[in-house]
């Protein structure tokens, strides 16, 4: 397995997303994420998009993360806000969304990010055991879904002064 970066409009990421959209659709009986994305929210220092390629050269995985400063939609100074976690379904339960999140998180924390953040929905369980088991905690929500029944916001202290904060 190789995770590199990528920009969020490479073409596989772009499939990727493509398919996690779907799934998406699918789950929540809608058209998908209405969340505004654009590449240039993913680049680094200020973000970064990882994709997680088999042996064979295969994209079987991805993630982003994009930095927020406090607003109106709740976000706070520092957060690192996880976008584009997604899996192919014929590589999941292998462990590999827990290295495309570590790396995440590692990186966002070199980048200064003082804690990261995601917005999942309820019709995720998958997503929400694999945050919570990360050591997310529920948090206010924020973001375009705040105001949603079905969405559940967590967060996680990438320093020791999070943690304190």
């Amino acid at each position: 397995m190789n995770i590199h970066p990528v920009s969020f409009d490479h073409p596989d990421a772009v499939r990727l997303n493509a398919r996690v959209q779907r799934e998406y659709a699918e789950r929540y009986g809608d058209s998908g994420d209405i969340t505004p994305l654009d590449p240039a929210m993913f680049a680094p220092p200020r973000g970064l998009f990882l994709i997680l390629y088999d042996g064979r050269g295969t994209p079987v995985a991805s993630g982003g993360w994009r930095a927020q400063e406090a607003d109106d939609e709740g976000y706070v100074d520092g957060d690192a806000e996880i976008k584009r976690m997604y899996v192919i379904p014929e590589a999941r339960r292998r462990g590999l969304s827990r290295l495309v999140l570590a790396a995440l998180e590692d990186n966002a924390r070199a980048a200064g990010r003082i804690r990261m953040v995601l917005e999942t929905g309820v019709t995720l369980p998958e997503a929400i055991s694999l945050y919570v088991s990360s050591g997310y905690e529920p948090c206010a929500r924020f973001g375009p879904y705040r105001f949603h029944e079905l969405s559940r916001c967590y967060a996680k202290p990438l320093t020791a002064a999070a943690v304190a904060g």
